[in-house]
C-alpha cells in the first residue's frame, strides 16, 4: 500500500480511509455455514472505535451514535442497541488493532523519511528512548472494584512500554503489560530484541544494571544512561579532568560480588548548581563528546512529550471503562492517532524549516479537524500560517550546557587497555536467571 499524498483537501477523510484498509486487512473473515449475520462486524467496530478518538470523542456512547446514527463511510447505519456495542467492545480480541498499529507505523516510517533527524548521533544507525509509563487508574463502576480505596494498586490497568525514534518522532515499537509492578527490564529486552546492530538506546535511571548494559553491549548495541547515585567504579583512565569535569574510562562495581564486564566510559561535568553524570559504552571521546552525551541524553524528554500526546492530548488519561478488554482497545486505537498526529508534525516542521519540537501538537489536533472540514489542507495551512497564527513557536525547553573539550586535550588510553572482565551480577541476578529457568 502507498502512503497516501501530503496535500489533500481532506485529509481527515484520507486517515479514516486509510484507518479503514488497514483495519480490513487484519479482520477475521466471517465464519462460513449458516446463522445469523453478524451486526456488529469487528471491522467496523475498531474503525469506529479509532474514527472516534481521531474526533476528538471520549465514551463508548459516543461510539454506539457513530456507527447508528451517520455510520461510517462504506457501511451505512448499524441497527444496534447501545449496550450490544458494549458486550462487542468487551469480548472483541484487540490484538488485530496492535497489528493494525505495527502496519501503519512501517507506513509512516516511509512517509517521514525527508524529514527525519538525520544529524543526530550520526555513528548509530538508529537512535530510540526507551521508557514505561502508568496507566491513569480506572473508574470504580465495576461492582468487584466499588469497595477499592481510590489509590489501590488494583484500579491500575497496566502500563505502556515503548521505544520512540528520536529521529523520525514516532513510536518504534509498544507493548501494553496489564501488571503496572513488573520489573522494567523484562520487557525491555523484548522491546530492543529488533533493534539493528548500532542502534543508540536513550533510558533513564529505571533500566540502571550492570546486567543490562552488558547484555546490550555483547548485541552491538550503543547506550546512555544517567550515573545512578552511590554506584561504585574504579577509574582505569582519564580522558580529561579539569575542576568538577570529567571524562574517563571505568570499571562499574568496586565489589567482587557485583562487577560489570565492559569497561564503561562516565562524564561529569557543573551546570549551575549541580553535578550531572552519564555513562555509555561509546568509550571514544572523539566520536562521542561531553556536550553530545548531554544534547542526547536530553533527548529523552521526546519520549515524554510523546506521552503527554497520548495521555491528555488523545485524552487517553479518560479511559472509557473498567474492563481491560475494553482498555486495550482504547489504548491502540489512541496510538494509532498519536502516530499519525506524530508523522504530520514531522512533516510540517521539514516544509516549514522549523525544529520538529517547535510544531504545536496540542494546536495540531485541535484545528486538524477544523481545516479539513473546511477543505483546507492542514499540513500547507501550518506551513503557510503556522509562525502568524503561534502554531510554530520557539522551544521553551532550557538545554544543559556541557563544557566543549577540544580532542587535542584528551589524553588517549594506551592501545593494550584491558576492556572486559568477568562478570559478577550478585544474588539477585541469579536468582531471577533460576526464576526464569524454572
Amino acid at each position: 500500500m502507498e502512503p497516501r499524498p501530503s496535500a489533500t483537501p481532506d485529509l481527515m477523510r484520507q486517515i479514516e480511509d486509510l484507518l479503514i484498509e488497514l483495519v480490513q486487512a487484519v479482520a477475521p473473515a466471517r465464519r462460513p455455514g449458516p446463522g445469523r449475520p453478524v451486526i456488529l462486524p469487528a471491522m467496523l467496530l475498531w474503525v469506529g472505535l479509532t474514527v472516534c478518538v481521531l474526533r476528538g470523542f471520549t465514551s463508548q456512547l459516543a461510539l454506539w451514535r457513530l456507527l447508528t446514527a451517520k455510520g461510517l463511510w462504506q457501511a451505512g447505519q448499524v441497527v444496534i442497541s447501545d449496550e450490544a456495542v458494549y458486550r462487542r467492545l468487551g469480548a472483541a480480541d484487540p490484538g488485530p488493532l496492535a497489528e493494525v498499529f505495527g502496519q501503519l507505523t512501517a507506513l509512516l516510517t516511509e512517509r517521514v523519511a525527508p524529514w527525519q533527524e538525520q544529524g543526530i548521533a550520526p555513528f548509530a544507525t538508529e537512535v530510540v528512548v526507551l521508557d514505561e509509563t502508568t496507566l491513569d487508574p480506572v473508574a470504580r463502576t465495576l461492582p468487584a472494584l466499588r469497595e477499592r480505596a481510590v489509590g489501590d494498586h488494583v484500579l491500575l490497568p497496566g502500563t505502556i512500554a515503548g521505544l520512540y525514534d528520536v529521529r523520525r518522532q514516532l513510536w518504534r515499537a509498544i507493548q501494553v503489560r496489564a501488571d503496572p509492578h513488573q520489573n522494567e527490564k523484562v520487557v525491555a529486552r523484548d522491546l530492543v530484541a529488533d533493534l539493528p546492530a548500532g542502534a543508540l538506546i536513550l533510558a533513564d535511571l529505571g533500566y540502571f544494571g550492570f546486567a543490562w548494559f552488558d547484555d546490550l553491549t555483547d548485541a552491538g548495541q550503543w547506550w546512555i544512561s544517567r550515573m545512578r547515585k552511590n554506584t561504585t567504579y574504579t577509574v582505569e583512565h582519564t580522558y580529561y579532568q579539569n575542576g568538577a569535569t570529567l571524562d574517563a574510562l571505568v570499571w562499574l562495581g568496586s565489589y567482587r560480588a557485583d562487577r560489570a564486564k565492559y569497561l564503561v566510559r562516565m562524564v561529569r561535568f557543573r551546570h549551575g548548581e549541580a553535578i550531572h553524570s552519564y555513562i555509555t559504552n561509546v568509550t571514544d571521546p572523539q566520536v562521542l563528546s561531553i556536550r553530545e552525551i548531554a544534547e542526547l541524553y536530553a533527548r529523552r524528554w521526546d519520549i515524554e512529550m510523546a506521552v503527554k500526546v497520548v495521555k491528555r492530548d488523545l485524552k487517553l488519561h479518560l479511559l472509557w471503562s473498567a474492563k481491560p478488554v475494553v482498555v486495550l482497545h482504547q489504548v491502540w486505537a489512541v496510538l494509532l492517532i498519536a502516530q499519525i498526529v506524530q508523522a504530520l508534525r514531522l512533516e510540517i516542521a521539514g516544509r516549514a524549516g522549523v525544529d520538529t519540537l517547535e510544531v504545536s501538537i496540542p494546536l495540531l489536533i485541535q484545528y486538524l479537524p477544523q481545516y479539513s472540514a473546511q477543505g483546507t489542507d492542514p499540513i500547507e495551512a501550518f506551513v503557510h500560517d503556522g509562525r502568524r497564527l503561534g502554531f510554530i513557536r520557539p522551544v521553551r525547553r532550557v538545554p544543559i550546557t556541557a563544557p566543549a573539550v577540544a580532542h587535542e586535550q584528551l589524553s588517549l588510553p594506551p592501545p593494550d587497555l584491558q576492556r572486559t572482565r568477568v562478570p559478577r551480577y550478585g544474588t539477585s541476578r541469579r536468582h531471577a536467571l533460576m526464576k526464569a529457568a524454572n
